[in-house]
């Protein structure tokens, strides 16, 4: 299968055509694919730092373990970690008809990640753009990489598709490009005053974008003890609860952070899998019942009721 979209700087001058077909055929193939994913799920913050790569790797592996089919578009080309969270072997990606077929992980979900085209794990991303203004050339081709993420990835028929947007505001912006209406924009904060008023412009942000399926995760909410279990506040008290009320969201869960939990993460075990019991994969577990809740999802190991 050739399927080669020329950057501006492969064109010549004569070259540049069949620009308008190009779009036209990406964005034809976007509404194919996506025709057959049930639901959209964004995963932002605005801040960096603060753990969409966890929350995401989680709530795939916590969706996988309810029987739905999932699949997670690591949407940060410049610095993926999905693939090291979830287990994926660094194997090379398969190209058939039907698309590039995504890596499976030990989670169960599958995943379409810039950390698995690239030689090696020490290997940076190096985009090709003219020296003159290349940030804009760079947006361009960051943005159109997503694109293929999720148009050319052959992910079959999902229940869930996962996105790990990656820090900034204006990635909301260009995710909503692609998918204009994702099923919820899950926006991820510490309880940081830093942090909380980045987040609180990517919700304005959202809503000026017309999105009003919005919901927060306070992450790091707390430090949970590996000794004797007792949770600690590490900035303020019920500052996710305070923000989500400022901004009029809901606050979906709020999620301790415990260091045992750091340890699976950096062995590519999900803590919903690796420690189903400890404070922060009972988060995880609310979270995910709110999520199922939201898109009136059943659990699909539990029979499906008839209408």
């Amino acid at each position: 299968m050739t399927r080669r979209i020329r950057t501006y700087a492969d064109l010549g001058d004569a070259g540049g055509g069949d620009i308008v077909e190009q779009v036209t055929a990406q964005s034809d193939r976007l509404r194919r694919r996506l025709a057959t994913i049930r639901h959209v799920i964004a995963i932002a913050s605005g801040k960096g730092g603060v753990g969409k790569s966890f929350i995401t790797a989680n709530v795939a592996a916590a969706l996988v373990q309810r029987g739905h089919r999932v699949g997670v578009v690591d949407a940060d080309l410049n610095g993926p970690t999905a693939a090291m969270m979830l287990g994926a072997a660094r194997t090379p990606l398969a190209v058939a008809d039907d698309g590039v077929h995504p890596a499976t992980t030990a989670a169960g979900c599958t995943l379409m990640s810039m950390d698995l085209l690239l030689a090696s794990a020490d290997s940076p991303v190096r985009w090709r753009e003219p020296a003159e203004a290349a940030f804009v050339w760079q947006s361009t081709l960051e943005t159109g990489a997503l694109r293929e993420f999720i148009a050319d990835t052959a992910w079959g028929e999902l229940d869930y598709l996962l996105i790990d947007l990656p820090p900034g505001t204006d990635r909301i912006a260009r995710l909503l490009a692609l998918v204009p209406h994702p099923a919820v924009l899950l926006l991820i904060t510490t309880p940081s005053a830093a942090a909380s008023g980045v987040v609180a412009r990517s919700v304005t942000h959202a809503r000026d974008a017309g999105l009003g399926d919005i919901a927060l995760v306070s992450n790091m909410d707390g430090h949970v003890c590996s000794k004797c279990g007792t949770t600690t506040p590490l900035f303020g008290e019920h500052a996710g609860t305070a923000l989500a009320e400022r901004m009029g969201v809901p606050l979906w869960a709020a999620v301790p952070f415990d260091p045992r939990v750091g340890v699976d993460t950096d062995h590519g075990r999900p803590v919903v899998l690796s420690a189903a019991h400890t404070p922060a994969a009972v988060a995880i577990a609310d979270l995910t019942d709110a999520l199922e809740r939201h898109t009136r999802a059943p659990t699909r190991l539990d029979p499906v009721p008839t209408p």
